[in-house]
């Protein structure tokens, strides 16, 4: 009994001590800027493709998740209309049994993305040195990891398949405070599929962060020519 509350003091000197040194040597900002200006002006007409998942557990369902997050944070930042390629399939077909092929509306740029980084840090803190370590360090301790995903993304041009962009997007985080990124361009919607799991977490918040700075690389990336419905 005595060797645990010597070690668990010797502990609990030691967290300010590295949460100092963490403050000292970070370079990374967490929460990048995320807000847009206001738009009414004409959209680009864009379709996404399935999500690459070349990390994690769950490939597919991860992939799903953040694709329908990213079609989400799309429509809302108003500067795009958003075709989902099945539905535009199903209506070609019925159009050409009805002899009225080539009037469907079809996108002009599709997105494709690959999740080359996916790290939940806090996974697997439960204990410490001597024994359990009581829920408020054991935040603190899970909070000094870092959780981290990232996206390669191109836009590519669906009439000349001429990738116009390829871009890389990351999301990081140490903290679950959701409320920080309020009123900014986050990613919206639920969690769903395989990323339910991570809700009320910090990578449910680097998720959202990455798909934010996945949006604004894809605005900022689209020609203005695009920009005519």
């Amino acid at each position: 009994m005595v060797k645990f509350r010597f070690s668990f003091l010797i502990l609990i000197m030691m967290v300010p001590l590295v949460l100092m040194g963490c403050a000292g040597t970070q370079v990374k900002v967490d929460e990048p800027q995320m807000s847009l200006p206001a738009y009414s002006g004409p959209k680009a007409r864009i379709a996404v493709a399935d999500f690459d998942v070349k990390v994690a557990k769950g490939g597919e369902e991860i992939g799903t998740g953040l694709r329908e997050m990213l079609i989400t944070t799309l429509i809302q930042s108003k500067r795009f209309s958003v075709l989902e390629r099945q539905v535009l399939k199903a209506l070609e077909k019925e159009q050409e049994i009805a002899g009225q092929k080539g009037k469907t509306t079809s996108a002009d740029i599709i997105v494709t993305a690959a999740v080359t980084e996916f790290t939940a840090g806090a996974s697997g803190v439960k204990g410490g040195v001597g024994g359990a370590v009581p829920g408020a360090l054991m935040g603190v301790l899970a909070g000094m990891k870092k959780h981290h995903m990232a996206l390669d993304i191109r836009i590519v041009d669906v009439n000349t398949s001429e990738v116009l962009t390829s871009t890389r997007v990351e999301g990081e985080a140490r903290d679950v405070d959701l409320g920080a990124l309020a009123g900014g361009l986050v990613g919206s919607g639920v969690l769903v599929g395989g990323l339910s799991m991570y809700k009320n977490t910090p990578m449910e918040k680097a998720i959202r962060i990455c798909i934010s700075e996945a949006v604004k690389a894809i605005i900022n990336n689209t020609p203005p020519s695009y920009y005519k419905y």
